[in-house]
């Protein structure tokens, strides 16, 4: 009984703990998002009107469901790929971008 608890326990600490050291760190993807990102997804991700009109083409908040629906890959691929008429975003390493995806969750709405 008291080996089937001590893997309970272990098991709920690694559960807590890993995500902290897979994802990247929020604080400082929201300062990489707002100098890398804002100008066209807006400082909330709402997306700018005026960019998706000059693309031609809708810009998702980034908190919506589709948009949060993908994977961390997905997202950190789309940043340093860019899709669609989205280009990559200039300067930013994989590391940056575990940051600003970490950030883009606490968008969820």
């Amino acid at each position: 009984m008291r080996s089937f608890l001590a893997i309970i326990s272990i098991t709920a600490i690694l559960a807590w703990i890993t995500p902290a050291f897979a994802a990247g760190e929020a604080a400082a993807g929201k300062e990489n998002y707002s100098k890398k990102c804002a100008s066209c997804h807006g400082t909330a991700g709402e997306g700018k009107d005026s960019i998706a009109r000059m693309l031609k083409v809708e810009l998702r908040h980034l908190g919506s469901r589709e948009v949060q629906a993908q994977s961390d890959s997905e997202l950190k691929t789309v940043i340093l790929e860019g899709k669609g008429k989205m280009k990559p975003t200039a300067g930013v390493d994989a590391k940056t971008a575990d940051d600003v995806v970490a950030y883009l969750r606490t968008l969820k709405k």
